[in-house]
């Protein structure tokens, strides 16, 4: 047949694809491995979770697209949903759901019947079924999923996310310097075109590796310390954790660097400013493990 066809003399690919028949007793009878995943429900049933060609491997974690599409096609608004891993920045990849709605999908709160669910509401009803390292950071709304002359879905098709992401909250205008700084910061690193005063840093697509630029970024621009116990003049990393807004950064910071205008540094000698100069290269080990203690605290 037409599947056969395509393996015609090339047996590596065959022995991969057409395995031996484990459930048979009839010699030479082959399975054909599809490489889609599927599970066994407890009452017995089989349930199709997506291809495996479609698992990746982002920020250190093994993700299988096909769970997070199975997931967001239980709200009841979405009617079909892909999930891609796009790097749209390079060097920053992020996941990106997209959705489709079709006409006469259930009525859900707050929204009449037949409209797209917003972002925010998605990410909602995602963290109650998924891993926080599973939530796409960015959806884009479309009428329906693009697909190929073959009537399979077109990947390639699928637009970048555009403007500002859907977060459930209206913008507000950073106002004083400080909430500028902090706002502009999180634009380049997020490659976000504007950050509001309340945005949450996650919310925007944001994670623990750029969560590691901006605190570098935020030290350098302010002239922080990085000490674990904080005080006047630090900013721990867990610091980002606990003031996720741009509006609750900007106050933590202007507190901190007031208590280190109040609290002239002592000076240091040339020699000890060579040797914290030379302790400070490799420090990015040493800041990630720090990361690590301190999201590990925060959860305990």
């Amino acid at each position: 047949g037409l599947l056969a066809r395509g393996y015609l003399d090339r047996p590596a690919v065959t022995a991969e694809r057409f395995v031996p028949h484990l459930f048979t007793a009839d010699p030479g009878a082959r399975l054909y491995r599809t490489g889609d995943l599927g599970r066994v429900l407890p009452g017995g049933d089989l349930e199709f979770l997506g291809r495996a060609d479609h698992q990746v491997k982002i920020r250190g974690y093994r993700i299988e697209l096909g769970e997070i599409e199975a997931a967001l096609v239980e709200h009841p608004a979405v009617a079909a949903a892909v999930v891609v891993v796009r790097e749209d920045r390079p060097g920053q990849k992020r996941l990106v759901g997209y959705t489709a709605t079709a006409p006469g999908a259930p009525e859900v709160p707050g929204h009449p019947p037949a409209h797209p669910a917003e972002a925010e509401e998605l990410r909602a009803f995602l963290r109650r079924r998924l891993p926080e390292y599973m939530l796409p950071g960015a959806f884009v709304s479309l009428a329906e999923l693009p697909l190929t002359p073959n009537g399979k879905l077109d990947r390639t098709a699928l637009p970048p996310p555009e403007g500002r992401p859907d977060l459930g909250v209206e913008y507000a205008v950073p106002t004083d310097e400080m909430e500028r700084s902090v706002a502009a910061i999180w634009q380049e690193v997020l490659g976000v075109e504007r950050v509001g005063l309340h945005d949450n840093f996650f919310d925007l697509g944001g994670h623990s590796l750029l969560l590691l630029q901006i605190h570098d970024r935020l030290r350098e621009r302010f002239g922080l310390g990085a000490e674990a116990a904080g005080g006047a003049g630090s900013l721990p990393i867990v610091d980002l954790f606990k003031y996720p807004s741009v509006s609750a950064l900007a106050g933590h910071l202007t507190a901190a660097l007031s208590g280190m205008a109040a609290k002239p540094p002592d000076p240091m000698p040339p020699p000890a400013a060579k040797a914290k100069e030379r302790a400070a290269q490799g420090r990015t080990a040493v800041r990630q493990e720090r990361f690590l203690k301190a999201r590990r605290k925060l959860h305990e």
